[in-house]
């Protein structure tokens, strides 16, 4: 079985012609709306096992608990009904930081702002990674999008708010472990690093933003003429716009380094 397998592997697909730029642009386009529907279904799949589990549905079905009723109803095993409340309770948690942080009656994208409610093009592997700390995650959004509104943005575009979502989704995975307690710090030392550490999170959900009105591939002098009129709308000088984009970009806060820190 395994050579026949590994003789399937070595066969050589037929010859294609070769795909014009346009073909080519024409079926990234397809693949990229095929990424997009699966992370809707997600955070649609999630609202509703949210709503079914809030409403003990298995009870008027004669089932004896959540994990039987997906076992029967669905085919799915205990571990995966319950990852299905995990992504569940983490996509509540980010979505009412989102509701509590932003006015959509004010967001940009009327429309759309009501279906990004839900869709913050997040992966169901993402949401399990920070089920157990999505109390960290909704803090995160809650902070920076005041911060945002604290530097003048009276409008959040609904790919501004994806943007903030996703950066506090991946601070909180990939942060590392909290350190063992010691002695306690010095209290001011210890209240300026918080300060410098707020100081560092909310500029780099400046630089999210910088980066959807200036994406990664502009230079810093291209990017400075996109930038400008942005910087200038909320408050922000070029130099700091221009920094936490990089900051964005690179993580490293010695980017921050003569203008904002």
């Amino acid at each position: 079985m395994g050579e026949h397998d590994q003789d399937q592997d070595d066969v050589a697909e037929p010859a294609r012609p070769p795909l014009t730029a346009a073909q080519a642009r024409e079926m990234t386009a397809g693949l990229r709306e095929a990424m997009d529907d699966v992370r809707r279904s997600v955070a649609v799949l999630a609202a509703r096992v949210r709503d079914a589990h809030t409403a003990r549905l298995w009870l008027p079905l004669g089932h004896a608990s959540w994990e039987s009723y997906c076992q029967a109803e669905f085919g799915i095993s205990r571990a995966h009904a319950y990852r299905l409340l995990d992504v569940a309770r983490a996509l509540a948690a980010i979505h009412g930081a989102v509701a509590a942080g932003t006015d959509l009656s004010r967001t940009r994208d009327t429309g759309p702002a009501t279906a990004a409610a839900l869709d913050y093009g997040l992966s169901q592997r993402a949401l399990i990674a920070v089920s157990s700390r999505a109390d960290t995650v909704a803090e995160l959004i809650t902070r920076r999008l005041a911060t945002l509104a604290h530097s003048g943005l009276t409008v959040v575009g609904a790919a501004t708010m994806r943007a903030v979502v996703r950066q506090a989704v991946r601070d909180v995975r990939t942060a590392p472990p909290l350190p063992p307690a010691g002695p306690p710090a010095d209290p001011a030392l210890a209240a300026l690093r918080a300060v410098v550490d707020d100081l560092a999170a909310s500029t780099h959900a400046i630089g999210e933003l910088m980066l959807e009105v200036a994406p990664t591939y502009l230079s810093d002098t291209a990017a400075a003429d996109v930038l400008a009129l942005l910087c200038e709308e909320i408050g922000e000088p070029l130099e700091h716009g221009l920094a936490a984009r990089r900051y964005a970009i690179s993580g490293d806060r010695r980017a921050l380094r003569g203008t904002v820190l």
